[in-house]
């Protein structure tokens, strides 16, 4: 991985949880029925993120769930054994709540109708919201994100790296090149 860019360091990356856990309370008017989920893997850490903050200025617990949305996958036939599933952590229930679905990048679309598709099986929420730290362009279907960190036009050869202290030492945001 040849690193191009950052796009974010330590300090953006705390603004802009900051930024957008404030653009959530003004969009809903709080967080009295908003519950987090957390795309495995890197999403959970952006959800865990957002539910720090949003908790700080509201002072009120917001349940925080982890989807593997592995079996939702489009793609899942064509995979053979590639794909690894490691389980959905929900213990709340979505009906007449407002879902915050977080991930940290994206791309295509793919993953975020996965996501959809499996809380349409849990229940009929109020509302489903979209939350990227990254939208890197190229959409494949036609989601957007209602809360975005930062847009970043990339080429299908660049990647975007997101590095978080848990799992990485670092919390940073880089454009690589894929060739």
């Amino acid at each position: 991985m040849k690193i191009k860019g950052t796009l974010m360091n330590e300090e953006g990356m705390a603004n802009t949880f900051r930024r957008l856990a404030h653009q959530i309370i003004e969009r809903n008017g709080g967080v009295s029925d908003l519950v987090i989920i957390g795309i495995r893997t890197r999403g959970v850490t952006v959800a865990q993120r957002i539910k720090e903050n949003l908790e700080a200025i509201e002072g009120r617990d917001i349940p925080l769930g982890i989807f593997d949305i592995a079996l939702y996958r489009d793609d899942l036939a064509s995979l053979d054994n590639e794909v690894e599933f490691f389980g959905s952590e929900i213990s709340f229930g979505v009906d007449g709540k407002t879902v915050l679905v977080c991930d940290d990048v994206v791309y295509t679309g793919r993953t975020v109708r996965a996501a959809i598709s499996e809380i349409m099986t849990m229940g009929r929420p109020t509302r489903i919201q979209f939350l990227a730290l990254i939208d890197r362009g190229h959409r494949e279907l036609p989601f957007k994100a209602d809360f975005t960190g930062k847009n970043v036009p990339t080429s299908h050869r660049e990647g975007i790296a997101v590095r978080f202290k848990e799992n990485d030492g670092e919390d940073a945001v880089y454009i690589y090149d894929r060739s």
